[in-house]
């Protein structure tokens, strides 16, 4: 690829991790294609390289084929909804999670997905052993639950679920934290232009409770994203796992728990 080219291509919000370096916080060092994924086109099942957040939408197919875990991963997306369709945070997270177990050990651990969308990284959860249940308003269900139970029947331990979840809406009635209980709470691209922020972060923090991580992949788009960062940073003890460029994926446990204790 040209240099002309790449420019463009970064322009165009577009990310080559594979030429150029990944600032990883904390003692292991993550390589750049550590970072990406392997897309296969449907028409050609090709096996070159995409950028982790690339988009790929083939609107021909109305579906994209991606590979994690050892398995290919097909995924249809919905027009309908601005969240059933995929954003970068997920294979970027999803990425993550493949290529560093040794960082974050999803198997037998009872994991939540907020915001699931397309339900990838749901399905890169359970592939990976979780105990894993996605997440999203109820008119995204159908698309989601198709995606999340076609790639997982049959290859995983545990069978995932898919319920209805609205951020901050009687989560003490319809989510009791006796019951209720995770250890890791997964989320991606959450953060972008609407007007409940404020239940997202609260919502994060009900369910982090003693013993969560909130594991959260975002790309910057607005200034609204830096603010909910800064303030996400004042509810959990943050950790920054990776970073390259606009892209992000934090770790964090809620600050008030560890205090109590």
């Amino acid at each position: 690829m040209g240099e002309s080219v790449r420019k463009n291509v970064w322009n165009e919000e577009t990310v080559s991790l594979s030429e150029r370096p990944l600032d990883i916080v904390g003692n292991d060092i993550i390589s750049a294609g550590d970072f990406t994924c392997d897309l296969i086109e449907v028409q050609q099942m090709q096996a070159d390289k995409t950028p982790a957040w690339d988009p790929c939408n083939n609107s021909s197919f109305g579906k994209d084929v991606y590979r994690y875990v050892g398995q290919h991963i097909v995924i249809h997306e919905s027009t309908n909804f601005f969240g059933a369709v995929m954003w970068p945070g997920a294979p970027a997270l999803c990425s993550f999670l493949d290529k560093n177990r040794h960082l974050v050990d999803l198997q037998d651990k009872r994991v939540l997905e907020l915001g699931a969308g397309t339900g990838l990284v749901t399905i890169v959860a359970s592939l990976l052993g979780a105990i894993a249940t996605a997440t999203d308003l109820p008119e995204m269900l159908n698309n989601l639950r198709s995606n999340v139970m076609r790639n997982t029947r049959g290859r995983c331990k545990y069978t995932p679920t898919v319920v209805p979840l609205t951020w901050g809406a009687d989560l003490e009635l319809t989510h009791p934290t006796c019951e209720y209980q995770y250890d890791y709470i997964l989320a991606a691209d959450v953060v972008y232009q609407h007007d409940f922020l404020v239940e997202l972060l609260a919502t994060m923090k009900y369910f982090c409770q003693p013993g969560t991580s909130v594991i959260w992949a975002n790309k910057t788009w607005m200034e609204s994203d830096l603010s909910f960062t800064d303030t996400f940073k004042e509810a959990f003890l943050t950790t920054l796992l990776a970073e390259d460029g606009e892209m992000q994926i934090y770790m964090g446990k809620r600050k008030e728990v560890y205090s109590e204790v």
